[in-house]
């Protein structure tokens, strides 16, 4: 039997599509990714090549019949638009998270996969660090009374990266995988224009009514890390756990993991499982964002 073959293309070549092109020409042996043939790359710069792979314009990408797999790592903002160019023309597609800057946009996306019958795979690289699965191991079977998520980095431009529970939904996705479903209670941003400096605060309830609280800090200089503060009824979790290093990058384990669902071999529970999750981040996403964007209520 031949080996199906998937040929893909990268779309941008920032540090997310440079390593999507080296892991498309060095695939794990024996792993599903070794399915992926990487067929070249699309920038809006000039480059001619970069290692083997070559530059092929946009229209290229999208009209080659031997191109079925479109990995998008653009900037946030040009996500929805390039998604949809790629879906249009018959391909699956990965995309960096966020897959769009508005859960409408999102939703529609989605849809538009289903009814193409391809695959819409949003890397969610944050879900597999080993300090993360440590995490989850040590959180699981624990009874939450509170909790806090605290993140902090450097600037943003928001004009490209979206509002910050966009850009940021990978802490969201943390607490949702987490804890379960989450309701908004109440969201505030504070902005210091002539600083640069940004810190979005979110107040949320877990289904047993706990609550959760994710602040979101971006300023010049500030170091980028993560501080977590959970409260169970058995002690409180301050630091993470102990991690070992992952022998496989983050990337190729996403690459693989799209290669899986290329080949149809992921459950159907599992693939709505990620559906309902991812979009129901983009939901909250765009819920905090309403919050944050109220104009401040006045007493009389």
């Amino acid at each position: 039997q031949i080996s199906k073959m998937f040929g893909t293309v990268v779309v941008g070549v920032g540090i997310a599509g440079l390593a999507r092109i080296r892991d498309l020409m060095n695939p794990m042996p024996s792993s599903p990714s070794e399915h992926l043939k990487l067929f070249g790359f699309v920038s809006r710069r000039s480059f001619g090549n970069i290692n083997e792979a070559k530059q092929i314009s946009l229209e290229d990408a999208l009209s080659n019949k031997d191109i079925h797999a479109a990995f998008i790592s653009t900037e946030n903002k040009s996500h929805e638009e390039t998604i949809r160019m790629f879906l249009e023309a018959g391909k699956h597609v990965l995309v960096e998270y966020p897959m769009a800057l508005s859960a409408k946009a999102a939703h529609e996306l989605w849809e538009m996969a289903e009814q193409k019958g391809k695959v819409l795979h949003v890397e969610h690289i944050e879900l597999l660090t080993e300090e993360y699965k440590q995490l989850k191991k040590e959180v699981a079977g624990k009874d939450l009374v509170k909790g806090t998520l605290h993140f902090t980095g450097s600037v943003l431009d928001e004009n490209k990266s979206g509002f910050p529970a966009f850009s940021g939904i990978a802490r969201l996705t943390w607490l949702i995988d987490l804890f379960g479903d989450l309701t908004v209670t109440s969201a505030t941003r504070e902005k210091q224009k002539d600083k640069n400096y940004s810190r979005m605060t979110v107040h949320f309830q877990t289904a047993n009514k706990k609550p959760l609280t994710w602040i979101e800090e971006r300023g010049p200089g500030m170091r980028r890390e993560k501080k977590i503060n959970f409260c169970f009824t058995s002690g409180c979790l301050e630091n993470f756990p102990e991690a070992p290093r992952s022998s496989v990058g983050l990337f190729m384990q996403d690459q693989n993991l799209f290669a899986k669902k290329l080949l149809g071999q992921v459950s159907k529970e599992e693939l709505a499982a990620e559906k309902w999750r991812i979009l129901r981040c983009l939901d909250l996403a765009e819920v905090i964002q309403q919050y944050c964007e109220e104009p401040e209520k006045i007493y009389s």
